[in-house]
């Protein structure tokens, strides 16, 4: 298996681009594709690296590798796992400036906001760090006459994690410190847009003290994909992205055998009641909807704004709007780019859309003035008010910074629009009425409910993951349900004969 550092090779015009390899064995690898895909920095248009992408024969390779390596991590003492992953949460603390600055030189997230993803994703280290606690089993003494029955957790195996663009930090972190505190070792397919910060974290681990092998990285697109997805060796798949990506990889993966958490896209509505305080609301509304630039499965897309209040909550929108800088993230704006000229202009394109169909456009973002590079790829915070339910800007999850008003008459107009959707990933009432929230986190048909709290992502120690389209497959993210997913219950009869017991009996065991 060739190891390297990661090298450079000559484009046309002399371009000397780095390559971003795999990382197998605890080194950088190099596999046997000769395929890259380039890694842009949004804020500039332009390609700053290349990375590797991976063949079946690479994810074959990587996987026996890691195969290799996992008996002997699942053998491990729970007390030696846990103090590796106390290491690793005290060196990413120390370090995560050096982590943030990657996440917007790729993503191009604002600083701010790179920092926030990795806070987040340090929730969920420090309660990976509680598995001594999270995977006790269960005792019944006696059962029967001088029989025992007890329920142990154990490690399922060579466990793999497919994430998203949006969130490469802390994604990954919702999966691989719960994997590998509970015994498992673990094959990452970060998305080729952004992978550097899977690599980073895997030499972080290495330095934590995590042995090599333990933790891989395979750069690649739909093959190493395919390739996770049908592996024999591979016994679960964790995945976040749009929902037909998630049906295809629960569809795929769970006819292989394999268990799966495949978490959907998104199309999140905020239903602001009369009675609510409209300067929270609109706050909440913009912080929702253009935080990391829309470009997040729990974002505020949609807001059901009641007839009463509707003129006057865009009103308090678009002035809050107006002050927001867009621009570099490492320059104090308050939202960055979009990931792909490609993709802010599919998401431009549903402005045009939107105009067709008969809706007002408040705020286009298109014309937006940025404080960065010309060729960035830019696009400013929108407002869309007067969305026709039966139109595309609506029933789309668009993925970007684009907010859309639909009024609505009361309550049970917002509740029967949210809950008709195919999405149930998260939602939001604001109100001052007590009664009113209570009734809506009862009848709403939605994973994750904010009450006056408009992105309600739960803390490290319950779990993430919503209903409907939003969720496929046997358990959400994190929490409870992520230790429940990376191991697997052993059920154990047992009986010790007293020494002073005698003879043979070779009836059929009962219940005495």
């Amino acid at each position: 298996m060739r190891r390297r550092t990661p090298t450079a090779v000559k484009e046309e015009g002399e371009t000397v681009t780095d390559i971003l390899d795999h990382w197998v064995g605890g080194a950088a690898w190099q596999g046997a594709s000769t395929r890259t895909a380039p890694v842009y920095n949004p804020a500039l248009g332009a390609v700053q690296k290349e990375v590797r992408l991976a063949t079946s024969a690479d994810v074959d390779a990587a996987v026996v590798v890691t195969a290799a390596a996992w008996p002997a991590w699942r053998d491990t003492s729970i007390a030696k796992r846990t103090s590796v992953l106390f290491a690793f949460r005290e060196l990413l603390n120390a370090r995560k400036d050096e982590l943030a600055a990657i996440l917007t030189a790729e993503h191009g997230k604002v600083l701010s906001d790179a920092l926030g993803e990795i806070a987040r994703g340090l929730e969920v280290v420090d309660f990976a760090c509680g598995v001594g606690h999270l995977t006790k089993g269960t005792y019944s003494e006696n059962v029967s006459s001088g029989v025992d029955v007890y329920t142990v957790r154990q490690p399922i195996g060579v466990v793999g994690v497919i994430s998203p663009f949006n969130f490469p930090a802390m994604v990954p972190m919702w999966f691989f410190p719960i994997a590998l505190a509970a015994g498992n070792a673990v094959v990452l397919k970060p998305s080729e847009k952004d992978p550097t910060a899977s690599i980073w974290m895997a030499q972080l681990l290495r330095e934590a003290g995590l042995p090599d092998g333990v933790f891989t990285v395979v750069n690649g697109d739909k093959e190493a994909v395919d390739a996770l997805l049908v592996h024999p060796d591979i016994r679960s798949i964790s995945f976040v992205g749009s929902t037909p990506i998630a049906q295809y990889i629960y569809q795929t993966a769970a006819t292989h055998g394999k268990r799966v958490q495949a978490l959907g896209g998104a199309k999140n509505h905020m239903l602001v009641l009369p009675d609510a305080d409209l300067d929270l609301a609109a706050d909440a509304a913009v912080n929702a909807g253009f935080g990391s630039a829309g470009e997040r499965c729990m974002a505020v897309s949609v807001v059901l704004a009641t007839e009463q209040i509707a003129d006057a909550l865009v009103e308090k929108i678009a002035e809050r709007m107006a002050t927001l800088r867009t621009g570099d993230g490492t320059r104090g704006c308050d939202m960055g780019p979009l990931i792909t000229r490609e993709h802010r202009d599919k998401v431009a394109g549903y402005l045009d859309v939107a105009a067709s169909d008969g809706a007002t456009v408040v705020v286009d973002g298109r014309g937006v003035e940025v404080d960065g590079d010309a060729d960035g790829f830019w696009l400013g915070p929108t407002l869309i008010d007067r969305v026709p339910l039966d139109s595309a800007v609506y029933t789309d999850e668009i993925f970007g910074p684009v907010l859309s008003i639909v009024r609505v008459e009361g309550y049970q107009d917002g509740l029967d629009i949210i809950n008709r959707g195919r999405y149930g990933n998260g939602t939001a009432i604001f109100t001052n009425d007590g009664g009113a929230a209570r009734r809506f986190q009862r009848e709403v048909q939605v994973g994750m409910v904010g009450v006056n709290v408009p992105i309600p992502v739960p803390v490290a120690y319950h779990s993430f993951g919503g209903w409907k389209a939003s969720l496929f497959g046997d358990a959400k993210a994190y929490g409870p349900q992520g230790f429940e997913f990376f191991s697997q219950e052993k059920a154990i009869t047992s009986r010790w004969l007293d020494p002073s017991h005698g003879g043979l009996n070779l009836g059929f065991p009962q219940n005495a």
